[in-house]
Protein backbone atom coordinates (compact mmCIF):
# COMPACT_ATOMS: atom_id res chain seq x y z
CA UNK A 1 0.00 0.00 0.00
CA UNK A 2 1.28 3.53 -0.50
CA UNK A 3 0.11 6.65 0.60
CA UNK A 4 0.39 9.82 -1.57
CA UNK A 5 -0.21 13.26 -0.14
CA UNK A 6 -0.54 15.61 -3.99
CA UNK A 7 -2.62 14.92 -6.60
CA UNK A 8 0.02 15.04 -9.14
CA UNK A 9 1.17 12.05 -7.67
CA UNK A 10 -2.01 10.34 -7.45
CA UNK A 11 -2.38 11.03 -11.16
CA UNK A 12 1.09 9.41 -12.27
CA UNK A 13 0.37 6.41 -10.22
CA UNK A 14 -3.02 5.06 -11.30
CA UNK A 15 -2.06 6.45 -15.12
CA UNK A 16 -0.48 3.63 -15.73
CA UNK A 17 -3.09 0.92 -14.28
CA UNK A 18 -5.48 3.07 -16.25
CA UNK A 19 -3.59 2.49 -19.62
CA UNK A 20 -3.71 -1.17 -18.87
CA UNK A 21 -7.81 -0.93 -18.34
CA UNK A 22 -7.67 -1.42 -15.03
CA UNK A 23 -10.98 -0.37 -13.07
CA UNK A 24 -10.76 2.07 -10.07
CA UNK A 25 -12.34 1.91 -7.25
CA UNK A 26 -13.07 5.23 -4.88
CA UNK A 27 -13.71 5.18 -1.19
CA UNK A 28 -13.96 9.05 -0.05
CA UNK A 29 -13.36 9.30 3.72
CA UNK A 30 -12.85 11.90 6.45
CA UNK A 31 -10.90 9.76 8.30
CA UNK A 32 -11.10 8.01 11.95
CA UNK A 33 -12.31 5.02 10.32
CA UNK A 34 -14.29 1.97 11.90
CA UNK A 35 -15.99 -1.32 10.28
CA UNK A 36 -18.23 0.86 8.78
CA UNK A 37 -15.80 2.63 6.73
CA UNK A 38 -14.02 -0.87 6.23
CA UNK A 39 -17.15 -2.35 4.82
CA UNK A 40 -16.85 -0.06 1.94
CA UNK A 41 -13.33 -0.44 1.74
CA UNK A 42 -13.70 -4.18 1.10
CA UNK A 43 -16.47 -4.00 -1.23
CA UNK A 44 -14.40 -1.45 -3.40
CA UNK A 45 -11.36 -3.85 -3.14
CA UNK A 46 -13.43 -6.89 -4.36
CA UNK A 47 -15.03 -5.40 -6.91
CA UNK A 48 -12.09 -3.26 -8.78
CA UNK A 49 -8.72 -4.18 -9.69
CA UNK A 50 -7.31 -1.01 -7.71
CA UNK A 51 -9.01 0.38 -4.46
CA UNK A 52 -7.81 4.12 -3.61
CA UNK A 53 -9.20 5.43 -0.20
CA UNK A 54 -9.30 8.99 0.59
CA UNK A 55 -8.80 10.46 3.82
CA UNK A 56 -9.37 14.14 4.51
CA UNK A 57 -11.01 16.25 6.62
CA UNK A 58 -12.76 18.76 4.50
CA UNK A 59 -13.32 22.20 6.28
CA UNK A 60 -15.59 23.54 3.26
CA UNK A 61 -18.41 21.10 5.10
CA UNK A 62 -18.61 22.57 8.69
CA UNK A 63 -20.73 25.12 9.18
CA UNK A 64 -19.78 24.25 12.60
CA UNK A 65 -15.94 25.51 13.75
CA UNK A 66 -15.18 23.61 16.34
CA UNK A 67 -17.00 20.54 14.72
CA UNK A 68 -13.86 20.89 12.50
CA UNK A 69 -11.45 21.29 15.06
CA UNK A 70 -12.93 18.69 17.36
CA UNK A 71 -13.13 16.14 14.31
CA UNK A 72 -10.70 13.15 14.72
CA UNK A 73 -7.90 12.81 12.73
CA UNK A 74 -6.17 9.37 13.27
CA UNK A 75 -4.08 8.91 9.75
CA UNK A 76 -1.29 6.23 11.58
CA UNK A 77 -4.50 3.77 12.68
CA UNK A 78 -6.28 4.53 9.72
CA UNK A 79 -3.96 3.39 7.53
CA UNK A 80 -3.66 0.56 9.12
CA UNK A 81 -6.32 -0.90 9.12
CA UNK A 82 -7.03 0.17 5.05
CA UNK A 83 -3.74 -2.02 4.48
CA UNK A 84 -5.74 -5.38 6.18
CA UNK A 85 -8.57 -4.52 3.72
CA UNK A 86 -6.53 -4.39 0.38
CA UNK A 87 -6.05 -0.90 -0.45
CA UNK A 88 -4.07 -0.32 -3.14
CA UNK A 89 -3.32 3.50 -2.27
CA UNK A 90 -4.07 6.08 0.35
CA UNK A 91 -4.38 9.68 -0.68
CA UNK A 92 -4.23 12.16 2.32
CA UNK A 93 -3.93 15.39 0.72
CA UNK A 94 -3.27 18.78 2.98
CA UNK A 95 -6.02 21.39 2.77
CA UNK A 96 -3.35 23.68 0.87
CA UNK A 97 -3.17 20.85 -1.46
CA UNK A 98 -7.19 20.25 -2.03
CA UNK A 99 -7.82 24.20 -2.06
CA UNK A 100 -5.00 26.17 -3.48
CA UNK A 101 -7.54 29.09 -3.98
CA UNK A 102 -11.19 29.84 -2.44
CA UNK A 103 -13.59 27.05 -3.98
CA UNK A 104 -16.53 29.45 -5.05
CA UNK A 105 -18.54 26.79 -6.80
CA UNK A 106 -22.04 26.62 -5.87
CA UNK A 107 -24.02 23.48 -6.10
CA UNK A 108 -27.63 23.74 -5.82
CA UNK A 109 -29.88 20.50 -5.99
CA UNK A 110 -32.85 21.94 -4.62
CA UNK A 111 -35.10 20.51 -3.24
CA UNK A 112 -32.85 17.43 -2.20
CA UNK A 113 -30.50 19.23 -0.44
CA UNK A 114 -32.69 22.58 1.26
CA UNK A 115 -34.48 19.90 3.65
CA UNK A 116 -32.90 18.05 6.58
CA UNK A 117 -29.64 18.45 6.96
CA UNK A 118 -29.72 21.33 4.13
CA UNK A 119 -31.89 23.28 6.56
CA UNK A 120 -30.22 22.48 9.91
CA UNK A 121 -26.22 22.52 8.49
CA UNK A 122 -26.59 25.96 5.47
CA UNK A 123 -23.79 25.58 3.17
CA UNK A 124 -22.78 21.52 4.54
CA UNK A 125 -23.98 20.09 1.09
CA UNK A 126 -22.30 22.94 -1.04
CA UNK A 127 -18.61 21.64 0.79
CA UNK A 128 -19.65 18.44 0.35
CA UNK A 129 -20.19 18.51 -3.50
CA UNK A 130 -16.98 20.82 -3.94
CA UNK A 131 -14.66 18.13 -2.10
CA UNK A 132 -16.03 15.11 -3.80
CA UNK A 133 -16.20 16.47 -7.29
CA UNK A 134 -12.57 17.51 -6.18
CA UNK A 135 -11.87 13.67 -5.44
CA UNK A 136 -13.48 12.40 -8.54
CA UNK A 137 -11.49 14.64 -10.96
CA UNK A 138 -8.57 13.73 -9.54
CA UNK A 139 -8.78 9.96 -9.17
CA UNK A 140 -11.29 9.42 -12.04
CA UNK A 141 -13.14 6.48 -10.62
CA UNK A 142 -15.04 4.24 -12.63
CA UNK A 143 -16.69 3.56 -8.91
CA UNK A 144 -17.29 5.51 -5.85
CA UNK A 145 -18.15 3.98 -2.57
CA UNK A 146 -20.45 5.80 -0.12
CA UNK A 147 -22.63 4.58 3.31
CA UNK A 148 -26.33 4.72 3.59
CA UNK A 149 -26.32 6.15 7.12
CA UNK A 150 -25.75 9.47 5.01
CA UNK A 151 -28.85 8.92 3.29
CA UNK A 152 -29.19 12.41 2.56
CA UNK A 153 -25.33 13.01 1.05
CA UNK A 154 -25.80 9.82 -0.89
CA UNK A 155 -28.74 11.03 -2.57
CA UNK A 156 -27.30 14.42 -3.63
CA UNK A 157 -24.23 12.66 -4.99
CA UNK A 158 -25.89 10.56 -7.76
CA UNK A 159 -27.98 13.78 -8.30
CA UNK A 160 -24.40 15.98 -8.69
CA UNK A 161 -22.79 12.90 -11.44
CA UNK A 162 -25.83 12.65 -13.13
CA UNK A 163 -26.05 16.24 -13.75
CA UNK A 164 -22.30 16.46 -14.39
CA UNK A 165 -22.49 13.51 -16.10
CA UNK A 166 -19.38 12.05 -14.29
CA UNK A 167 -18.94 8.64 -16.18
CA UNK A 168 -18.64 6.28 -13.42
CA UNK A 169 -21.03 4.37 -10.97
CA UNK A 170 -22.27 5.44 -7.63
CA UNK A 171 -22.62 2.54 -4.74
CA UNK A 172 -24.14 2.83 -1.50
CA UNK A 173 -23.49 0.10 1.13
CA UNK A 174 -25.63 -0.48 3.94
CA UNK A 175 -25.80 0.84 7.20
CA UNK A 176 -23.15 -0.80 9.67
CA UNK A 177 -24.34 -1.55 12.87
CA UNK A 178 -22.69 -1.95 16.28
CA UNK A 179 -24.04 -5.74 18.05
CA UNK A 180 -26.51 -3.85 19.88
CA UNK A 181 -27.68 -1.78 17.41
CA UNK A 182 -25.76 1.54 17.13
CA UNK A 183 -24.74 3.07 13.93
CA UNK A 184 -21.40 3.36 13.72
CA UNK A 185 -19.90 6.65 13.40
CA UNK A 186 -16.25 8.43 14.05
CA UNK A 187 -18.26 10.81 16.04
CA UNK A 188 -19.11 7.70 18.35
CA UNK A 189 -15.43 8.14 19.84
CA UNK A 190 -16.14 11.55 21.35
CA UNK A 191 -19.34 10.18 23.43
CA UNK A 192 -18.76 8.68 27.20
CA UNK A 193 -19.50 5.57 28.35
CA UNK A 194 -23.28 7.21 29.77
CA UNK A 195 -23.58 9.52 26.49
CA UNK A 196 -23.05 5.59 24.84
CA UNK A 197 -25.88 3.90 26.34
CA UNK A 198 -28.07 7.10 26.13
CA UNK A 199 -27.51 6.85 22.32
CA UNK A 200 -28.47 3.17 21.78
CA UNK A 201 -31.88 4.55 22.26
CA UNK A 202 -31.72 6.05 19.04
CA UNK A 203 -31.57 3.11 17.15
CA UNK A 204 -34.34 0.99 19.30
CA UNK A 205 -36.72 3.95 18.57
CA UNK A 206 -35.98 3.73 14.88
CA UNK A 207 -36.33 -0.48 14.97
CA UNK A 208 -39.59 -0.28 17.48
CA UNK A 209 -41.25 2.39 14.83
CA UNK A 210 -40.92 -0.04 11.77
CA UNK A 211 -43.19 -2.09 13.55
CA UNK A 212 -45.37 0.45 14.73
CA UNK A 213 -45.50 1.59 11.60
CA UNK A 214 -47.19 -1.55 10.26
CA UNK A 215 -50.40 -0.78 11.53
CA UNK A 216 -50.08 3.26 12.10
CA UNK A 217 -50.03 5.92 10.22
CA UNK A 218 -47.48 8.15 9.20
CA UNK A 219 -48.30 10.64 11.36
CA UNK A 220 -48.47 8.72 13.89
CA UNK A 221 -44.98 6.53 13.47
CA UNK A 222 -43.23 9.90 13.51
CA UNK A 223 -44.85 11.19 17.12
CA UNK A 224 -43.91 7.47 17.74
CA UNK A 225 -40.35 8.47 17.24
CA UNK A 226 -40.33 11.55 18.38
CA UNK A 227 -41.82 10.64 21.52
CA UNK A 228 -39.38 7.91 22.45
CA UNK A 229 -36.62 10.31 21.68
CA UNK A 230 -38.03 12.80 24.11
CA UNK A 231 -38.03 10.50 27.48
CA UNK A 232 -34.45 9.55 26.79
CA UNK A 233 -32.42 10.78 28.67
CA UNK A 234 -29.79 12.77 27.84
CA UNK A 235 -31.12 13.15 24.44
CA UNK A 236 -32.37 16.41 22.43
CA UNK A 237 -34.09 15.61 18.72
CA UNK A 238 -33.08 17.68 16.23
CA UNK A 239 -35.23 16.10 13.41
CA UNK A 240 -36.91 13.21 12.33
CA UNK A 241 -39.05 13.19 9.17
CA UNK A 242 -40.23 10.54 6.89
CA UNK A 243 -39.42 10.93 3.18
CA UNK A 244 -39.91 9.64 0.02
CA UNK A 245 -36.69 7.43 -0.09
CA UNK A 246 -36.01 9.38 -4.23
CA UNK A 247 -37.11 12.78 -3.61
CA UNK A 248 -36.47 13.35 0.49
CA UNK A 249 -39.75 15.35 0.53
CA UNK A 250 -42.29 14.28 3.39
CA UNK A 251 -44.77 12.11 2.66
CA UNK A 252 -48.14 11.80 4.49
CA UNK A 253 -49.35 8.61 3.35
CA UNK A 254 -47.53 5.14 3.47
CA UNK A 255 -49.18 4.97 -0.19
CA UNK A 256 -47.26 8.28 -1.15
CA UNK A 257 -44.45 6.34 -2.05
CA UNK A 258 -42.91 3.07 -3.06
CA UNK A 259 -39.61 3.83 -1.08
CA UNK A 260 -40.42 5.42 2.75
CA UNK A 261 -37.23 6.80 4.58
CA UNK A 262 -37.03 7.79 8.20
CA UNK A 263 -34.16 10.32 8.70
CA UNK A 264 -33.20 11.07 12.22
CA UNK A 265 -30.63 13.67 13.72
CA UNK A 266 -30.44 13.49 17.52
CA UNK A 267 -28.25 15.32 19.93
CA UNK A 268 -26.63 13.21 22.58
CA UNK A 269 -24.86 15.39 24.50
CA UNK A 270 -23.08 17.73 22.50
CA UNK A 271 -22.67 14.62 19.71
CA UNK A 272 -25.08 15.78 17.31
CA UNK A 273 -25.71 11.89 15.48
CA UNK A 274 -27.66 10.64 12.49
CA UNK A 275 -29.10 7.49 11.67
CA UNK A 276 -32.16 6.08 8.81
CA UNK A 277 -34.46 3.28 8.72
CA UNK A 278 -36.31 2.00 5.76
CA UNK A 279 -40.09 1.61 6.03
CA UNK A 280 -40.89 0.60 2.36
CA UNK A 281 -38.33 -0.63 -0.59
Amino acid sequence: MEIVYTIKDLQVALSDLRVRGKKVGLVPTMGALHAGHASLVKRCVAENDVAVVSVFVNPTQFNDKNDLIKYPRTLEADCRLLEDCGVAYVFAPSVEEMYPEPDMRQFSYAPLDTVMEGAFRPGHFNGVCQIVSKLFDAVEPDRAYFGEKDFQQLTIIREMVRRMNYPLEIVGCPIVREADGLALSSRNARLSAEERKNALKISQALFESRTFAASHTVAETQKFVEDAIAVAPGLRLEYFELVDGNTLQKITNWEDTSYAVGCITVFCGEVRLIDNIKYKE
